[in-house]
């Protein structure tokens, strides 16, 4: 879906809830933030495009989605961020126009989407109030400082990276998160005892260009076979990525801690909501300059991004968040 307003759509259709023909059991709640309730039906509108094996670890991800769209949208409006009517309305003009342009059915996608006009203009007048917070904060200076630091995001570098997972859900007890960070750590030092033995055994005339590479040769080799016992289906390839860039490819605690190694160096363990990662740098591409006036929306986009993470973890922990059980089959 190329248009973005049809696209911008499509997302709200999944994150509002509804009670147009749902089952009984869908205008359930399936969550309540602070007192404000998630439908069943908002979680079952995605849950169905599902394959059945997946439902089950699909549903905690769309439910937690739906959790901090809500978050979001609380501590917006206690900043004092609103949508007025007219607003709303300009919004759902265009939602219409664009429909009519591209030959959809208006009525017809409402309805596929167990949607009413009604749900739609309060997830528009939400996402009116994010737009407009937004505003305050995505001032130029602001967006420039956010540029100059981060500039690796837009300039086109990239990183070639080994990894080591040792997979842990995130709703996994202490015990085994404890368990799992100390047999990614007891690797590390094994693979590190490994690279340091066999660097040992080099010859000692070699010139510093050559050691460094022939380093770089044994610390692939030992990796790529330590990523034997990785929890990721990348341990046929020795744990190898390939290249990605700083934003976009992978998770934002592996990205930053993979562009902040040199060639050769090794990062970890590094926790992300997949579980403990060993990361190895095995290569960089440089980007190319660019100019932050030439890609300014595309920097306000990796701000709004940002944002978002930056503000979720604070407001989850503050916040009183209860998931009901999922409604049975």
């Amino acid at each position: 879906m190329k248009n973005p307003i049809l696209f911008a759509f499509a997302v709200l259709g999944l994150a509002v809830g509804g009670t147009n023909g749902q089952a009984a059991d869908e205008s359930r709640p399936a969550a309540t933030v602070n007192g404000q309730a998630i439908p069943e039906v908002a979680v079952q509108r995605v849950l169905r495009r599902v394959p059945d094996d997946k439902r089950a670890e699909a549903r905690k991800e769309i439910v937690d989605f739906l959790i901090d769209l809500v978050l979001l949208d609380q501590y917006v409006i206690q900043q004092g961020f609103n949508a007025s009517d007219e607003e709303v309305q300009a919004r759902l003009k265009q939602f219409r126009e664009e429909f009519t342009k591209s030959g959809t059915d208006y009525a017809t996608v409402l309805k596929a989407l167990m949607i009413s006009e009604d749900e739609l203009q309060r997830q528009l007048a939400a996402s009116i109030r994010w737009e407009k917070f937004l505003e305050s904060k995505a001032t130029d200076k602001q967006l420039s400082e956010f540029f100059v630091v981060r500039k690796d995001w837009f300039d086109g570098s990239q990183v070639r990276a080994r990894h080591i997972l040792i997979a842990v859900t995130k709703d996994a007890d202490p015990a085994t998160r404890q368990a799992a960070q100390a047999r990614i750590t007891a690797l590390k030092k094994q693979i590190e005892e490994r690279i340091a033995e066999r660097t040992a055994k080099l010859n000692p005339r070699l010139d510093p260009l050559q050691r460094a590479e022939a380093r770089m040769e044994i610390a692939n080799e030992v990796f790529a076979e330590a990523a034997r016992e990785s929890d990721c289906p990348s341990k046929k390839n020795g744990g190898d990525l390939g290249l990605f860039p700083r934003r976009g490819a992978m998770v934002e605690p592996f990205a930053q801690a993979a562009f902040a190694l040199k060639p050769g160096e090794m990062a970890g363990p590094v926790e992300t909501e997949f579980g403990y990662h060993l990361i190895l740098c095995t290569g960089r591409e440089p980007g190319s300059e660019v100019r932050f006036e030439d890609i300014k929306p595309f920097v306000r986009q990796a701000y709004s991004d940002w944002l978002r993470r930056d503000l979720l973890p604070h407001l989850r922990k503050s916040a009183r968040i209860e998931i009901a059980p999922p409604p049975s089959q």
